[in-house]
């Protein structure tokens, strides 16, 4: 690999990291433009307790009638990426998600330890999130009563992992 290929490399990792820092955000900052900007029209998105989508049109529309919902609030912290790449248009991804979400409708807190493996395109020089899966590794739930006591309602490990 030459000099330039290897910075090249270099800044489409970087690249991909911004990209799925961008998309974690909006999903956080109910920004449903932001989080339709970095997925191709075509995205896969499994993701384990939805249903499964084959574009981003119907992904961002279920994304926005429940995650944009009044009260609802939501940090999505992916650490521990590992950028793979096919080639200089093609890369994947494997990183570990903490999901934090407070429901005041429901009265629940709820956490997700999380594992996700995306797949990236570069298109017209820019990276996009081509596919997204996604497994629960563990989970907390509390409910919240009227006196604002929480009480676990859920923990444990999730079952199911990839490859199993």
């Amino acid at each position: 690999m030459t000099v330039e290929e290897r910075l090249q490399r270099l800044e489409d990792d970087r690249a991909i990291r911004d990209l799925k820092a961008r998309y974690l955000r909006a999903c956080d900052t109910k920004d449903v433009e932001g989080v339709n900007a970095c997925l191709v029209e075509d995205a896969v998105i499994r993701f384990e307790g939805f249903p499964d989508f084959d574009n981003r049109e119907d992904f961002v529309a279920v994304y926005e009638q429940f995650g944009c919902a009044p009260g609802v609030f939501d940090i999505h912290h992916a650490a521990n990426g590992v950028i793979a790449f096919d080639n200089a248009e093609r890369a994947s991804g494997q990183w570990s998600l903490t999901f934090h979400n407070i429901n005041l409708a429901n009265r629940t807190l709820t956490q997700f330890g999380i594992e996700y493996e995306d797949s990236y395109v570069k298109r017209d020089g820019r990276w996009l999130i081509a596919a997204s899966r996604s497994v629960r590794k563990s989970v907390l739930v509390q409910a919240v009563d009227a006196d604002g006591n929480a009480r676990v309602s859920e923990m444990g490990q999730m079952q199911g992992a990839f490859g199993e």
